[in-house]
């Protein structure tokens, strides 16, 4: 009898369950998350309303493909980060509403598959630059005789040495090197440790710093590798280092604007310099929207948009909410300036990195995540979604298809006015429908005159809730009961 050859035997035994790659055909990946970065703060896709230089962002852009209909899957920062690397809509999860602060526990449970995980699983060295925001604990975070409040001491981030045992390469990165959120940016952590204290002002510097220093290091070490890389800019405190100071015109948040955009060419440059810029597929977004906090009122008055022809900013279900900036390059496979209209979602990166490999999702993994892969090669044909649900900070729905947007509340769903106690006040109705290819800008509410849209939005938005999914498979537990909307003094929940 012939001897059976032992990598073709061991896949008939079930060992693999992806094709066999050899290290040098995995892409390795780059995913750049900005941190409040409105729509309309990049130039090239603001053109008319847009009054900040961002060269780096320009070029990228021309080097790849522009999502132009893509989104955060939350407008404020803790649930779109969970969505990002779970591939699953974080009002599935405990956190129905707002965002996580302080060190509590973890919001990605412990049995979960990662993004990283499952690239980790596949060859892949992982890192985690830059903003968490997805909850640790610590141990040690306490002065001498814990005499400090808990508030207090979360405000105050934690002290040098302190650890945490359930940070980020406790899900699926090999490596981390950064801070948990704002309000503690001064706490640097190396993997579980709190290493130095420095500035808001030098964190993006450090950040860009490490990074450079890391792709030097995969260069030498060789196989593939996922680097997600969290900015913590342009987010609040708008602290622009000095050489950037009055570069914009605008104030310090146009200043800021332009020093991540200059971070991402130093990035850039430095996958350049190391030889990897051939292989690796970039994805460039925001986690929501530009915050008003930023002083949009007064960048409006002088000619600039960040949320660009959309309504409402970080907060919101209106699309200023959590429409964002997206490009994605790779040299030889993306087509340079090219564009997509696929109405996407940051979930959709799980399903994209399995398809990348070959590899099978269990069904109790990226149950919101469907593969950008066709659209990126040009190859799709059809829509990749048939709806995406869209998320506020008070917890309120909204959900597209195709043209149509149902947002399930009477005002912003956030900061934005009306709020929608004063929507209420004002005798709006309980549902906002919207017709995007006719009013882009969320203006004109046509739901009292197409019931049919707003009975078949509502269903959809209910069975995609109740199936704890979005995408085939299995039908799945949500972690919580879930409050869909309140309307007539009702709350209707799963």
């Amino acid at each position: 009898m012939k001897s059976i050859p032992l990598l073709l035997l061991l896949a008939a035994l079930g060992v693999f369950s992806a094709p066999l790659q050899s290290a040098e055909t995995k892409p390795n990946i780059l995913y750049i998350l900005a941190d409040d970065l409105g729509y309309g703060d990049v130039q090239c896709l603001n053109p008319a309303r847009g009054k900040i230089a961002t060269p780096h962002l320009d070029a990228l852009a021309a080097q790849g493909m522009t999502f132009t209909d893509a989104h955060s899957g939350s407008s404020v920062c803790s649930p779109t980060r969970y969505g990002l690397l779970t591939g699953r809509y974080a009002w599935r999860s405990r956190l129905q509403s707002g965002v996580l602060d302080g060190y509590v526990p973890p919001l990605i449970a412990a049995d979960r598959l990662t993004v990283p995980a499952l690239l980790q699983k596949n060859g892949y060295h992982t890192a985690c630059i830059g903003k968490w925001h997805l909850g640790f604990t610590i141990e040690g975070a306490d002065e001498p005789g814990g005499k400090r409040k808990k508030s207090e001491r979360d405000r105050a981030g934690a002290p040098l040495g302190a650890v945490t045992h359930d940070g980020p390469i406790t899900r699926g990165f090999d490596e981390f090197f950064g801070f948990h959120h704002a309000r503690m940016m001064k706490s640097v952590f190396e993997n579980d440790k709190v290493t130095q204290l420095i500035e808001p002002v030098d964190m993006l510097p450090a950040l860009v710093k490490r990074t450079r220093e890391h792709l030097a290091e995969r260069a030498k070490a060789g196989g593939p590798f996922f680097a997600y890389l969290a900015l913590n800019s342009p987010h609040l405190p708008i602290v622009p280092s000095p050489e950037w100071q009055g570069k914009s015109g605008l104030g310090a948040y146009g200043d800021y604007v332009m020093e991540t955009d200059w971070a991402v060419g130093e990035v850039l440059a430095a996958l350049d310099q190391a030889g990897l810029a051939k292989n690796t597929l970039v994805f460039f977004t925001s986690d929501n929207g530009c915050a008003p906090q930023a002083g949009t009122t007064k960048l409006e008055a002088q000619g600039h948009f960040p949320s660009a022809q959309f309504r409402g900013y970080k907060s919101d279900i209106w699309d200023g909410g959590h429409r964002v900036a997206f490009f994605a390059r790779w040299p030889d496979r993306i087509k340079a300036g090219s564009k997509s209209s696929q109405l996407i979602c940051h979930t959709d990166l799980m399903a994209t990195c399995a398809d990348l490999l070959g590899a099978k999702l269990p069904d109790n993994a990226g149950e919101d995540s469907l593969s950008i892969l066709p659209a990126l090669l040009g190859t799709d044909r059809a829509p990749i979604h048939e709806a995406v649900v869209h998320h506020s900070i008070s917890g309120r729905f909204a959900i597209r298809q195709g043209q149509w947007k149902l947002d399930l509340c009477p005002g912003s769903g956030g900061w934005g006015k009306p709020g929608d106690a004063d929507a209420k006040k004002r005798g709006l109705p309980d549902l906002q429908l919207y017709d995007l290819a006719a009013d882009i800008g969320e203006t004109n509410d046509v739901q009292s005159s197409h019931p049919e849209i707003v009975e078949r939005l509502t269903k959809l938005l209910n069975d995609t809730i109740a199936n704890g999914r979005s995408t085939p498979g299995a039908k799945q537990a949500n972690d919580a009961a879930i409050v869909v909307v309140k309307a007539n003094g009702k709350a209707v929940q799963e």
